[in-house]
């Protein structure tokens, strides 16, 4: 890493010893230097479909005298026990800022990192800082943030037109992003999907019932049709998979 060579460089080997001991820093400070703040991809899930995915984590900092580098790098499972990294495509600083946010940049990419689903679910962010006069902060859990599996959602509503009040049959199916092939997959059965209408002329959707999905990851009701408008599904998502919704599917009643 390189603060331990900054380090070396302006402290010689008793100071480097001396910083550098601790085989494992749960939260770890060197003098003034102190991690304020991560946020990762904004505070909200990263969603991660079948092509590589860049997401962003803030890293706030602050020191006295500057900050010479700010670093992290992302990882799923114990801190020592990792079973996948992903680095930063570049550290933060130098900067005489006593207080800086650093804007870190880390690529996921299905089927390599994360390599299968397995990966889907929390993740952790480890992070350090190091001021210009050596002092340092690291974090071996400074955040968590959940990785999500994409999600494709699909609708059809047969027959169309439909007459007043006969049986209409709204289909549909959900597929996850599946990491290893780099593919979609059916979902698993039992994930519930609402299925939604919005009446012409209106903005807001209610659900009309929930329907488990299938083994094949489809899904299928029926409703009486009374009033022109868009039937959609609604998938809430899970811990390893993403809410989606399908598109509208507009049904003109005659």
């Amino acid at each position: 890493m390189r603060f331990y060579s900054a380090v070396a460089t302006a402290c010689g080997v008793v100071a480097l010893s001396a910083l550098t001991v601790p085989a494992a820093h749960a939260d770890e400070k060197f003098g003034d230097t102190e991690i304020t703040g991560v946020v990762v991809n904004g505070g909200d899930p990263v969603v991660v479909g079948t092509t590589e995915r860049t997401v962003t984590v803030e890293v706030t900092a602050t020191d006295p005298s500057g900050l010479s580098e700010i670093n992290a790098t992302l990882y799923h499972g114990a801190y020592g026990a990792q079973d996948a990294t992903v680095p930063s495509a570049a550290a933060c600083g130098p900067t005489a800022d006593a207080t800086t946010t650093c804007t870190l940049t880390f690529v996921l990419k299905p089927g390599t990192t994360p390599a299968n689903d397995s990966l889907a679910g929390t993740w952790s962010v480890s992070a350090y800082a190091v001021s210009a006069d050596i002092d340092a902060h690291f974090l071996d859990s400074a955040a968590t943030f959940a990785v999500q599996r994409d999600t494709r959602v699909t609708a059809d509503a047969t027959p169309e037109p439909v007459r007043w009040g006969k049986v209409l049959t709204v289909t549909g199916g959900v597929q996850n992003a599946a990491w290893a092939t780099g593919t979609y997959a059916a979902a698993e059965a039992g994930r519930p999907v609402a299925l939604q209408f919005r009446k012409k002329g209106c903005t807001e959707y209610t659900t009309v019932k929930t329907v488990p999905t299938a083994a094949d990851g489809t899904v299928s009701t029926t409703v009486r049709a009374y009033n022109d408008g868009d039937y959609r599904w609604s998938y809430a998502g899970t811990a390893t998979t993403a809410a989606a919704l399908s598109e509208a599917d507009y049904v003109d009643v005659v």
